[in-house]
């Protein structure tokens, strides 16, 4: 029997006609803006936010994020 306790914690993802995104699947790099941002690598709802954002902006020439924040850069 297998489990399937962290695919029911795996939070879904839908688009606006309501079509499940497996964001597992999108064939893109994360953007460079959020590999520096604080934000990145969070679990909950900021990661469900962040990968929405990517999602909806997909293929787009700028990637633009209102809600990043910038890491500290340790001196």
């Amino acid at each position: 029997m297998q489990d399937n306790t962290m695919d029911e914690n795996k939070p879904k993802y839908f688009d606006d006609d309501g079509t499940e995104i497996n964001p597992d699947l999108i064939p893109f790099p994360k953007p460079s803006l959020c590999i520096t941002c604080k934000k990145d690598g969070q679990v909950g709802e900021e990661e469900i936010l962040c990968t929405l954002t990517r999602v909806e902006q997909q293929g787009e020439e700028e990637f633009i994020c209102e809600a990043c924040e910038p890491r500290d850069i340790e001196k």
